[in-house]
């Protein structure tokens, strides 16, 4: 069954995913932060998410058409690849020269191209490796898939832990060393990804077919503007908080502190994102009902979310203190606040999702102009008074909208019927945990860390007593491994 599958799947990729990505977050990107300052970490971090805000144009969209379209017919794989490469190369070039444009616009001064030129490469290595992995999830490819959401970041690690713990260049950490090592990791990424699906393919020659090249651009700009929308409300904040506050580099750079966990737990959701991604698209295609694979991501999702959420909030000073040299408690509060985002968002990457695979494109769109529209408000009103506490509290205002609208429209589009036995497992669920969180963080028999984790464990247990985590689907996989 189709449950099963993704069940399978997701297990797998949480867990090569918890190895690597985590350590390079928390140990080599920490680091990195610690050894570098806040203030040249803000700048990177600013100019990271500059880069990132325009990725739409790098990317328009092919990777999650390609990606529904190659699930649905794997014929087309020959049929796009070749032309989709071609257009990527064309993007690219288009890409950084808007960059570079817009950057002289704002304001950014010549010293900030050379950092800008080579986050422009790393963005364009990144699309290209997504590319490819868009098809090889497509053919059904879920383990090897699933391994190349790793492959960069371990070729990284092997090259800033050199840098970081052996010091071959005798000075300290710069920050454009980093990403140069991003550069060379994402480079070596990209080859394996291409060679993977050369293998696929009957032939390969680069082809410049008008008809296909239009089809594509016009099939793909409903998801571009999907996708450019989304990135505008959940990076803008990086840039703005640089350029409208006095002591913008430094303020970006403790939004980073904060935002780097919340990063982390987002990897969980965008490993359910791109699994569930060409699985609903399957069944939607095969008439074959979604509410099974609906319901066991939304409990297995949710459970994480709200677990992580309201345990870090309770932690957040101490986590803080034990990452970072640089760190004070509104740097911890800010974390606090944008922490519980990391619900709203991983419901998102289910409804969301779901409604990609549907190409409910129009309503998404409407949906995601609005809150773009009212995160850049809430931004400018609240960043002047509140710094980047203020940017996190108009970060959850906007995922709260957009999480909701999402319900609302997929409630609409596939006539769903409200669960009340999962929100009532979610009621519980959530009282329960805040309840167990108060009492270990107050009250608990060990050390901060200690009981951090005895309310981690206490969740799962926790978890199957209200019926979030599922016996049946477990042992489902143990049969059916």
């Amino acid at each position: 069954m189709i449950q099963r599958e993704f069940l399978l799947n997701i297990l797998f990729l949480i867990f090569i995913n918890l190895l690597i990505k985590p350590f390079f977050i928390f140990g080599i990107d920490r680091t990195i932060q610690n050894q570098v300052g806040l203030e040249e970490y803000g700048i990177y971090a600013a100019l990271f998410n500059f880069t990132f805000l325009f990725s739409i144009v790098n990317d328009f969209g092919i990777q999650t058409f390609n990606n529904q379209r190659v699930a649905q017919d794997h014929q087309l794989l020959q049929r796009y690849f070749s032309n989709i490469f071609v257009l990527k190369i064309g993007l690219g070039i288009l890409y950084t020269l808007l960059v570079f444009i817009i950057a002289t616009l704002l304001g950014y001064t010549a010293s900030y191209y050379h950092l800008l030129f080579f986050l422009l490469i790393n963005q364009i290595l990144l699309s290209a490796i997504h590319f490819f992995r868009s098809n090889i999830s497509a053919l059904g490819m879920y383990r090897t898939d699933s391994l190349m959401t790793i492959v960069e970041r371990v070729i990284l690690i092997i090259i800033c832990s050199v840098l970081l713990w052996t010091n071959p260049l005798s000075t300290s950490f710069q920050i454009e060393w980093f990403i140069y090592a991003q550069t060379c990791s994402l480079f070596i990424a990209a080859a394996i990804g291409f060679s993977i699906v050369y293998q696929q393919l009957h032939t390969f020659r680069l082809q410049f077919n008008r008809s296909i090249l239009w089809e594509l651009l016009k099939n793909s700009a409903p998801f571009a503007l999907v996708v450019f929308l989304m990135t505008i409300y959940t990076r803008v904040d990086f840039v703005m908080i640089e350029r409208l506050l006095p002591e913008g580099k430094k303020a970006a750079g403790i939004y980073a502190s904060a935002y780097r966990l919340l990063d982390a737990v987002n990897i969980i959701g965008l490993l359910f994102s791109g699994l569930l991604l060409p699985m609903f698209s399957k069944l939607l295609k095969a008439n074959t009902s979604i509410i099974p694979l609906l319901q066991v991501s939304a409990r297995l999702l949710f459970f994480g979310t709200i677990l992580t959420a309201i345990s870090v909030c309770f932690f957040r000073v101490e986590i803080m203190d034990l990452l970072y040299i640089h760190t004070n408690l509104n740097a911890a509060n800010i974390l606090g606040v944008l922490i519980f985002t990391f619900i709203l968002v991983g419901g998102g990457y289910i409804f969301g999702t779901l409604l990609l695979a549907n190409n409910s494109l129009r309503q998404l769109n409407q949906l995601f102009l609005i809150s773009v529209l009212l995160n850049i408000g809430l931004n400018f009103y609240c960043i002047p008074r509140w710094g980047p506490l203020g940017a996190a509290g108009t970060t959850l205002i906007t995922q709260g909208v957009a999480f909701i609208g999402q319900i609302i429209i997929a409630r609409k589009v596939f006539d769903l019927k409200t669960d009340w036995v999962l929100i009532g497992q979610l009621i519980g669920f959530v009282a329960l945990v805040f309840g167990t969180s108060f009492l270990a963080y107050y009250y608990g028999p060990f050390n901060w860390i200690g009981n951090f984790l005895l309310v981690l464990m206490g969740g799962v247990v926790l978890g199957f007593a209200v019926g979030l985590l599922n016996k049946k689907d477990f042992f489902a996989l143990i049969e059916n491994r």
